[in-house]
């Protein structure tokens, strides 16, 4: 043996790192995502992702938003790979945001199916039951959206001189520096909900927008959707707007959510009057 004093070589973990050199020995130069993350991580990625690709992408993925090795499974587990890099997002961005850089940090965003563990629900849950259990679990909603998300309300109001209008969800995109207008429907996609969303993108843009924020988006999930009604209705609004479906699991693992920081801990609440 060339170091006979080295010792906590397990035979696991032996096979563990040459099973890592097999992976990469082909690369003139380790992907840096690989080489910052610890090497738990890494030996979750090389056990669970065959596809080198996609092995990257969430090393890239632990890296920007600093998942522990629990979450990292838990995101392997439910497939983030193909819901957010390799979903058909179905999205006006590109001819709505006049920024490339917003665009692209737009379309990034947004994945499909989102996925929220919201347990308890009734099987024929109403719109409101909805949102009220998504605000009640709020941590693990913003876990979902993702990084740069942080909560300003649900049922926000907007007033005109004769009018009130209540928004579902109204979030703030930390990176985007824009709002985002969330409306949730318990039904397949229907070309009206888009027309009433882009009023709410509208609105906000008038009343809340300040100077230094980008154009406001919206984002529409429903429980499904046809391709071709969302694209011709895409093609009719001028407001900025994303459209996915969603589904529900039954629960977030208990040592996950023990270990999502606090509310105050992000600052995920912003009071846009202070």
């Amino acid at each position: 043996m060339d170091f006979p004093n080295v010792t906590g070589f397990s035979e696991r973990n032996l096979w563990r790192m040459k099973a890592f050199y097999e992976k990469y020995k082909n690369l003139t130069i380790l992907p840096p995502a690989v080489a910052e993350l610890p090497w738990t991580h890494n030996y979750i990625l090389l056990e669970k992702i065959k596809d080198n690709e996609e092995r990257i992408w969430y090393a890239e993925e632990c890296l920007k938003n600093s998942w522990s090795k629990t979450i990292l499974i838990h995101q392997i587990e439910l497939d983030l790979y193909s819901r957010k890099k390799l979903a058909h997002k179905m999205t006006n961005f590109k001819e709505q945001i006049g920024i490339k850089n917003n665009v692209d940090l737009a379309q990034e965003i947004i994945k499909d199916p989102y996925i929220f563990e919201l347990e308890g629900l009734k099987e024929n849950f109403i719109e409101k039951e909805l949102e009220e259990r998504m605000v009640e679990k709020i941590k693990t909603v913003l876990l979902e959206l993702g990084k740069g998300f942080s909560f300003v309300g649900n049922q926000y109001k907007i007033s005109t001189d004769n009018n009130e209008y209540f928004l579902d969800l109204l979030f703030y995109h930390l990176d985007l520096r824009c709002y985002t207008v969330v409306e949730l429907k318990n039904t397949e996609f229907k070309p009206e909900y888009i027309g009433q969303l882009g009023f709410y993108v509208k609105a906000v843009d008038n009343t809340l927008k300040k100077e230094m924020d980008n154009q406001t988006i919206g984002l529409l999930l429903c429980k499904e959707k046809d391709k071709l009604s969302v694209e011709w209705a895409l093609d009719m609004i001028s407001a900025p707007i994303g459209i996915a479906s969603y589904e529900l699991n039954k629960y977030i693992p208990k040592d996950i959510l023990e270990k999502l920081p606090t509310e105050e801990d992000l600052n995920l609440h912003i009071d846009i009057n202070e």
